[in-house]
């Protein structure tokens, strides 16, 4: 089957052809962690999360590698770090922000029915590489040190007489573009404009490490280099895919695209660049201000993942969506639907072939779904569908092709906390009952009352309850449950 996508650089769908069908490589940009992810923040880990399943399904899981960083040393985390832990050194500080923020992170995904990535490297991990990078630049003439900075410059790489791309052709913008726009910094220290950070001193407390290029003050990174370096550690110079959010195309997508070109004296750095739309909510642009600004973790409280899941993947990848009440509760009752059709049937060996068509389109997983309604609608006897069916027996054949199409796009797979709750409701335990009495020991735990802990945690386990004591992301005693088995 040929699997087509649209490629931001080229402005056209191509037939994907991988550089080595053994070797698969994708990466795409991941949190800055330094605050509970938004619903905005979980449309890039589905939609390449159904890629990483629909090339794991064409070219076997082990010749799969899926990429995803975290950012670990930014401003945004240090300004949290300082304000949430003022007592604290500041490094310390970050360390617990980073920490606390990125469990939060994958308690989140995961709840989505994200697959972990293949690698998910941390920025901090990779100096060392960066550095690199940027003596390779410096060598190459692509960039210079001034006033403990390390800075690129454009204008040298668009001089360049090489097969080097042309800086601006992923964002289709000029230099005077650029140089015009908003977020072009100006700096004293600058040849240009257009000349963006590699490297730049550290403030007293911040992150450091020792600078490249000579430099005798200690600094950290910016932000465009970690992407380039953790992706030629964990990928190669030139790999297949690269993805993220429209919003990342400039000036962090195009900037990686020179960092690593001009290093590594590549025409391309990914030959597939792939990005998402926008997120908006009822209508409205998503920001605090507004008063719409939703985390996954909220919305965790009043809705399965699933249906948050089946919700983001209903509008197609690169258009604009817009996140209602009205079509998550619709999500949710297609879900309830679902269920109702397939039962406890296992899923067929392979998905059904139209709808595995529409994931070959450009991930056209609208269309896709559309397909799982068709099937989950068995045709009257006599139409039309009735006779085009490919799904031979509709009774018996239909449930396992649309489980198995569904659990392509990672759907319809029992999760931890579904499951669990099918335990609760087949032992008849009351869930009322378990969390005031959860509630009642954690208070008598607070005032060193053991004995009734103890005797609570008894009345628990004679009811098929099983506890188990933690702690939470930041240190803070935690009590989960379950039925026994």
């Amino acid at each position: 089957m040929e699997l087509r996508l649209y490629d931001t650089l080229s402005r056209e769908k191509r037939t994907f052809v991988p550089l080595d069908a053994n070797n698969v490589r994708m990466y795409v940009c991941g949190p800055t962690v330094y605050d509970f992810a938004h619903i905005g923040n979980a449309r890039p880990v589905i939609v390449f999360d159904v890629l990483f399943r629909l090339l794991r399904h064409l070219y076997g899981e082990a010749h799969v590698k899926y990429v995803r960083n975290i950012t670990d040393v930014d401003d945004k985390i240090n300004d949290r770090a300082a304000r949430d832990f003022p007592g604290l050194p500041l490094n310390e500080a970050i360390r617990k922000v980073t920490e606390q923020t990125g469990k939060q992170f994958h308690a989140d995904v995961d709840a989505l029915g994200a697959l972990r990535p293949s690698v998910e490297p941390r920025a901090t991990e990779h100096i060392a590489e960066m550095r690199e990078i940027i003596e390779k630049l410096i060598a190459g003439g692509f960039a210079y040190a001034a006033e403990d900075h390390v800075l690129f410059s454009p204008q040298a790489m668009n001089a360049a007489n090489s097969v080097l791309p042309h800086y601006g052709a992923l964002s289709n913008r000029s230099l005077d573009e650029m140089i015009a726009g908003a977020r072009v910094d100006v700096a004293p220290y600058k040849k240009d404009n257009t000349d963006f950070v590699l490297w730049k001193p550290s403030k007293p407390g911040e992150p450091s490490w020792p600078s490249p290029a000579g430099i005798a003050a200690q600094g950290r990174p910016g932000w465009h280099i970690e992407c380039s370096a953790m992706a030629w550690k964990h990928l190669g110079e030139h790999f297949d895919i690269h993805g993220g959010g429209i919003d990342l195309v400039f000036p962090h997508h195009e900037n990686e695209v020179a960092q690593s070109c001009c290093a590594f004296h590549q025409q391309r750095m990914a030959n597939y660049w792939m990005h998402n739309g926008f997120l908006q909510v009822e209508s409205e642009k998503m920001s605090k201000s507004l008063g719409n600004f939703i985390t996954i973790h909220e919305l965790l409280q009043d809705w399965p993942g699933e249906v948050l899941r089946l919700n983001m993947l209903k509008t197609h990848y690169r258009s604009p969506i817009d996140w209602t009440m009205k079509s998550l509760e619709e999500s949710a009752k297609t879900l309830e639907g679902w269920y109702d059709f397939v039962g406890d049937t296992e899923p067929s060996e392979q998905p059904d072939q139209l709808f595995l068509e529409a994931l070959a389109d450009d991930l056209n997983v609208p269309s896709a779904i559309a397909r799982l309604h068709q099937m989950s609608h068995p045709p009257v006897a006599g139409s039309m569908m009735a006779g085009v069916s490919m799904l031979g027996d509709w009774t018996t054949e239909g449930p396992a092709y649309l489980k198995s199409s569904a659990n392509l796009i990672g759907l319809l797979i029992p999760t931890a906390s579904k499951r669990k709750q099918e335990n609760i409701a087949a032992a008849g335990v009351d869930t009322t009952v378990v969390e005031m009495l959860l509630a009642a020991r954690a208070q008598a735990r607070k005032e060193k009352d053991f004995a009734s802990s103890d005797r609570i945690r008894d009345k628990l386990a004679a009811m098929g309850v099983v506890l188990k004591d933690g702690k939470d992301a930041a240190g803070n005693p935690i009590t989960t449950w379950e039925v026994a088995r």
